[in-house]
């Protein structure tokens, strides 16, 4: 399960970048795929179609709430702790547009076998009261940015 909420937060930030849908509607597409994958994976027999319908449903639900509380900000903001943060230091902040609370954190750096700088981390958002942990590995790109890699 950390797995499929690392990948549908890294595909959620990817697509929250894109101006060709609603932060909400991108995450449950990808949520939706992802959760699909994942019922796939963790059904057998007669019973996996019914996993494939349940994990896509499910994906769908969480990557549509999880999308529609973050935004460029928290995307920016994310990125900074990035490129700033000592290792296991966190940044966080309130977002006063969706009510989020959230928290980045760089976990370990390492350069990649080929020679790009990375970091894994881990990204908590809170909203009433309810936490969702998402953990990956992002790497800095020629231009500076950052790419989620995993």
């Amino acid at each position: 399960m950390k797995k499929f909420l690392t990948m549908l937060f890294i595909a959620i930030l990817a697509v929250t970048m894109s101006a060709c849908q609603t932060k909400e509607q991108g995450g449950a597409v990808v949520g939706g795929v992802l959760g699909g994958v994942l019922g796939n994976q963790v059904g057998q027999g007669s019973g996996r179609t019914a996993a494939i319908i349940a994990g896509t449903l499910l994906g769908a639900y969480v990557g549509s709430e999880m999308g529609r509380y973050m935004d460029e900000n928290d995307n920016r903001k994310a990125e900074s702790a990035l490129e700033y943060n000592r290792d296991h230091q966190s940044s966080t902040w309130h977002n006063p547009n969706t009510g989020a609370d959230v928290s980045a954190t760089p976990t370990s750096t390492y350069q990649s076998a080929s020679g790009e700088n990375c970091r894994e981390y881990q990204t908590t958002v809170t909203v009433n009261g309810k936490k969702e942990k998402a953990y990956g590995t992002a790497c800095r790109q020629p231009n500076g940015s950052w790419k989620v890699i995993n």
